[in-house]
């Protein structure tokens, strides 16, 4: 049983610990037996579940409502916990709606929010492109204007959800300046003419991944979310929310794994003696529990600070990633190694979690990136009180 403790932190109120408790008894009842076999079926069975169950419902924001990010959180932790591949399918569905429900019109809420909201669609974020991934500047694909359309011309790829999804949130340079300043955001729905997938990509922790390319693809002005040449501010917008919630699921990996390896060490005999009695091994458990409750103090931090009216948390959210998604794999890989050959054999749960784990570290924004970002996020602090006389 996961350490529930931190539940009484300050940094929740009484309606995050009722969701808690009640997630995780859906979740032990619901996803213990999820077959992963068909990785596509298998998400599109997981978010009709989460819809019918109302989960999803926290996954999207109406007009008048908020995202509240210690939600995503709790929901993604206790998720990622249970199944990687549920944590997967609930967080698709806020990051490809992300757009939307910080800056979509009332009427493109009303068209998307209620069918990926109940489960009824399920939704894809389309940023990366085969030469650019965290130099989301660099992008190159065209959203040309045309009269009362817009004209798409590219290609995206590593996708999460790409040829499952029913609406991709697709970012296209229009033109409006070079750089970061020409890029725009859109709603794209599945099946149009000119838009293909043309690649599924397979990975060590498999789930949905594709390749779209678009040619001569027509999507009306409509699908145009905020304004044009707001996209980039847009895409970091909503990964300054989500990059938290990544934390978050490996944290919930983390926890896992702690669990995984306590039960492990206190059952196992190693010269008729539970195996926890040897003191190296005590010495993995005591870095185990230190890893993971700081990578929660690190990511309800960054997720209360964003509930709390902070207008970005750049340097919140990318320590929490960095931290929380690179000493999870190290976690894993004690219990790992605790489980000596068990924990490579596969379909033991430390092997699962220690494929699921490393992407975590490369996509919405690499260890290596989020130190860049820290770092510079750090001198422009310092040299803006050094200006202030601090």
């Amino acid at each position: 049983m996961a350490d529930r403790t931190f539940l009484s932190w300050p940094f929740f109120e009484d309606s995050h610990r009722k969701m808690a408790d009640e997630l995780d008894d859906w979740a032990a009842s619901h996803l213990a037996q999820v077959d992963h076999a068909d990785v596509d079926a298998a998400c599109r069975s997981l978010v009709v579940a989460l819809g019918e169950a109302g989960w999803a419902q926290h996954s999207g924001a109406m007009v008048g409502e908020r995202l509240d990010v210690r939600s995503l959180c709790l929901i993604r932790e206790t998720l990622a916990r249970h199944d990687g591949l549920a944590d997967f399918a609930f967080a698709m569905q806020g990051l490809g709606t992300g757009a939307i429900s910080l800056f979509g019109s009332e009427a493109q809420q009303a068209e998307w929010l209620p069918l990926t909201r109940s489960g009824k669609a399920i939704s894809a974020f389309a940023l990366t492109e085969p030469q650019s991934g965290s130099d989301v500047a660099n992008s190159t694909m065209t959203a040309t204007l045309d009269g009362d359309h817009y004209v798409l011309n590219g290609e995206k790829t590593w996708i999460s959800n790409g040829g499952i999804a029913d609406i991709y949130t697709l970012f296209a340079r229009t033109g409006d300046a070079p750089g970061a300043k020409g890029l725009s955001a859109f709603i794209v729905p599945a099946g149009l003419a000119g838009f293909d997938v043309v690649e599924r990509q397979n990975v060590i922790a498999p789930h949905p991944l594709a390749t779209l390319r678009f040619a001569d693809c027509r999507i009306p002005k409509s699908a145009l979310i905020g304004a044009s040449g707001q996209g980039f501010k847009i895409a970091m917008s909503v990964l300054d929310v989500f990059r938290s919630t990544v934390a978050a699921a490996a944290l919930g990996f983390a926890r896992r794994a702690l669990d995984e390896a306590l039960e492990r060490v206190s059952t196992r005999q190693v010269q008729g003696a539970p195996l926890f009695e040897l003191q190296m091994v005590q010495g993995h458990i005591a870095d185990m529990a230190l890893d993971v409750d700081a990578a929660a103090l690190l990511v309800y931090r960054a997720a209360w600070a964003k509930d709390s009216g902070a207008a970005r948390v750049t340097r919140e959210a990318a320590m929490a990633k960095l931290f929380s998604t690179d000493q999870a794999q190290q976690v894993i890989d004690k219990a790992v190694q605790l489980h000596g050959g068990d924990g490579v054999r596969q379909g033991q749960k430390v092997e699962e979690l220690y494929r699921d784990i490393r992407a975590l570290r490369i996509y919405e924004g690499a260890s290596d990136v989020q130190r860049v970002v820290i770092a510079r996020q750090t001198l422009g602090a310092f040299q803006s009180q050094k200006q202030k006389g601090y």
